[in-house]
């Protein structure tokens, strides 16, 4: 099979500039819930894309835990490649795809850590099994074996109980947009798509964008 004649004609939906909120969240919000309706696998499911301190980008799939006024939330360990590469530079990219709804979010903008209380609250909602699997993996450092990392979990259990605190290295970050585009799959490669951006006052403009 050539993979270059694998294609897919997008005709599910359309997008217009007044089909749009004037609030890129509040049109988050709808698109997110649109999603859930629509059983989207892994909804939240999102890459972020960082830049190391030699210009290199990365990528990787993480989960949203959290949209709000703010921004977008996310939580991981700080001492990881994400966690080191955003200490270096605050500038991140994020991109949803709902394959089954035929669209795509993309957000640009700035990134923090939140609230120690904030991550402590999340972070007790989690399954036990997962907190105590944020203390066990010392993230993107390598790793002799499955069997070492299954080992330390175990001895974390035991030592921790079944009410581990948040690990020191473990967090939320809050990532700030400036730009956000919502990318409507057309027919014939004529994508619809919508660009917010926002200017120094906090004020959204919107514009449509090329496909």
């Amino acid at each position: 099979m050539n993979v270059a004649d694998l294609r897919t004609e997008y005709a599910r939906a359309a997008l217009t500039e007044h089909d749009t909120d004037a609030d890129p969240l509040a049109q988050f919000a709808t698109w997110f819930h649109e999603a859930q309706a629509a059983d989207v696998h892994e909804p939240t499911a999102m890459s972020l894309a960082t830049v190391g301190a030699d210009g290199a980008p990365s990528c990787r799939i993480v989960l949203l835990k959290g949209v709000d006024p703010r921004g977008f939330v996310f939580f991981t360990n700080y001492r990881s490649r994400k966690g080191r590469e955003i200490e270096t530079n605050a500038r991140v990219g994020l991109c949803f795809w709902w394959g089954l709804l035929e669209r795509q979010v993309r957000v640009t903008g700035t990134i923090a850590r939140i609230a120690t209380e904030e991550s402590e609250a999340y972070y007790r909602t989690r399954p036990l099994g997962s907190r105590i699997g944020a203390w066990a993996s010392n993230q993107s450092s390598e790793l002799a074996s499955r069997e070492v990392l299954e080992a330390r979990a175990a001895e974390l259990a035991r030592t921790l109980g079944d009410d581990p605190p948040i690990p020191p290295n473990w967090g939320g970050y809050l990532v700030t947009p400036l730009e956000i585009e919502f990318w409507q799959g057309r027919p014939s490669r004529m994508h619809d798509r919508i660009e917010y951006r926002r200017d120094a006052s906090g004020s959204w403009s919107r514009r449509r964008l090329s496909p």
